[in-house]
């Protein structure tokens, strides 16, 4: 499916991309980073579609989905406190270190 069809999908399932990656317990810009590509996996169009024809047909999908628990997905290659970039460098607060650059 492309990121198009994709957000028609989503559209017409009555959701923004952010109402969308609520409702999946998933980051917003996991769907936009696929407009780079124009590409979106295969699971992720199918669920928008089932959502679109459900809303079509005025089947609410939300409160189901909604008493689903979840769990929220990590975030990749963020930085962690006293790290940059989310590299693996030393950490710059050990104790020592930070005695020695005082």
């Amino acid at each position: 499916m492309t990121y198009i069809e994709f957000v028609d999908c989503v559209g017409r399932a009555r959701l923004s991309i952010r109402g969308f990656a609520r409702l999946v317990c998933t980051h917003a810009n996991t769907f936009t980073n696929y407009a780079k590509d124009n590409h979106v996996p295969d699971h992720w169009g199918i669920v928008a579609t089932l959502m679109a024809e459900m809303a079509k047909h005025d089947v609410d999908f939300k409160g189901p989905l909604s008493k689903v628990e979840l769990t929220p997905k990590k975030t990749r290659g963020g930085a962690a406190k006293g790290k940059f970039g989310g590299t693996k460098q030393p950490d710059f607060f050990i104790d020592g270190i930070k005695e020695q650059r005082q």
